[in-house]
């Protein structure tokens, strides 16, 4: 019998190992579901914030990794929960997203990863999946009650802290209350704003430098992760370039900024800081010291839609493929040209070619795209920033390759 049962016990480990292999083979797609799924379940309360949603993306990603350690060593095994889930919890919370919501979110995910092992049923023994959902259902829950634990504790700790207060408060503000309404924040709303986000370990000293020395108000939330949300307020209108030659002179140490434009009033004050925002979705994908949002609003706006981001790589990049040139030759070509102001003769200089060859390649993008250049200036330059971003993140974990 104990012989038996050794050779059952040989027979479940091989179909673990099996089943997780077969599972990571569809990892990109379960994570783009669950993924997906988690986002219909919003509240719409803090989490468009490029932040909170890199940090769900990086949630799933880890907790499937998380199950799969689970069903490749068994039932015995009780790894520590991912860490960014833990750090999720405690943004959502930071964030007034509701613990049930985050709870729903894991279940939703939960049962979609039911479904997928479920899908194996044609490869492996419905009984023998069935044990391992069976098995792997205590896990999940014990995922969900730590989470909920670090939800709870950081919901304890922001009721001791002032600057949880305040951010309550400018959290309201940006959902659309009136200044009026709220107490509690000594800044004047009827002047020009710029909104900013600041990343690094320096980051709210780089924001009162700056505010030094354009001499304007400030108001700073610390967000956590070496993150702040900033606006100066003045008078007139702050320019960007001022920001820059403050920043060129060393005021921001290793922070990088997400600039909005200059805006009026409390609904300039809104707007500028979505900007920001937008201008953060570049930033975190591709750091510099200063992105402003009204170069990246277009590359912003499609980050946000994978699906949009594949079709412009599909419709913009993809028939650039054998036409004579290489797609690589043809795409550089387009951006030493697009860099040099539609000069043909300033991008073959940088490309140490003749003007004729670029003019030729610039016709064979014509004729693969089957459009004149002009026309679709704005989304080949998006295309090509995205497929830089890719590049730059090397196809990172929790995003599908676009090429």
């Amino acid at each position: 019998m104990n012989r038996l049962r050794d050779g059952y016990g040989e027979s479940l480990k091989t179909l673990r190992l099996e089943l997780v292999a077969r599972l990571r083979e569809r990892l990109t797609e379960i994570e783009d579901a669950i993924f997906a799924r988690a986002r219909t379940l919003s509240e719409n309360v803090g989490e468009e914030d490029p932040e909170y949603v890199a940090g769900l993306r990086a949630t799933v990603s880890e907790s499937l990794e998380y199950a799969l350690s689970h069903i490749e060593r068994g039932e015995e095994w009780t790894g520590p929960i991912p860490s960014t889930a833990a750090e999720q919890a405690r943004r959502s919370a930071q964030a007034g997203v509701r613990l049930d919501t985050v709870l729903r979110r894991y279940a939703a995910g939960d049962r979609l990863f039911g479904d997928f092992i479920m899908d194996e049923a044609d490869r492996f023994p419905s009984e023998s999946l069935r044990r391992v959902l069976r098995e792997h259902g205590p896990q999940a829950d014990r995922l969900m009650a730590e989470v909920a634990t670090e939800y709870m504790d950081e919901v304890a700790r922001m009721k001791r802290s002032p600057m949880q207060r305040l951010a309550e408060r400018v959290q309201r503000l940006i959902a659309g209350e009136d200044p009026a309404d709220i107490g509690g924040l000594e800044y004047a709303f009827d002047a020009w704003h710029l909104g900013m986000i600041v990343k690094g370990s320096k980051a709210e000293a780089c924001v009162r430098a700056l505010a030094a020395g354009l001499d304007s108000q400030i108001l700073v939330v610390p967000r956590g992760g070496e993150i702040v949300w900033a606006w100066l307020g003045a008078r007139r209108a702050l320019a960007a370039p001022d920001v820059e030659r403050l920043l060129s002179a060393g005021v921001a140490g290793d922070a990088s900024l997400a600039v909005g434009e200059p805006r009026r009033g409390i609904a300039g004050w809104r707007l500028t800081h979505r900007e920001a925002q937008a201008a953060q979705e570049v930033m975190l994908r591709k750091p510099r010291q200063i992105t402003r949002a009204r170069d990246v609003i277009l590359l912003a706006a499609t980050l946000r839609d994978e699906a949009l981001a594949r079709s412009l790589f599909e419709t913009y990049l993809k028939p650039l493929e054998g036409h004579g040139d290489s797609g690589a030759v043809l795409r550089g070509t387009l951006r030493a040209y697009f860099a040099a102001g539609f000069n043909a003769a300033t991008a073959a200089a940088a490309l140490d070619v003749d003007r004729h060859t670029v003019q030729r390649r610039l016709r064979k993008v014509e004729e693969a795209l089957g459009r004149l250049l002009p026309a679709c200036h704005a989304e080949l330059v998006v295309a090509l920033s995205l497929e830089e971003i890719e590049a730059d993140a090397k196809a990172p974990p929790g995003r599908p390759s676009l090429t």
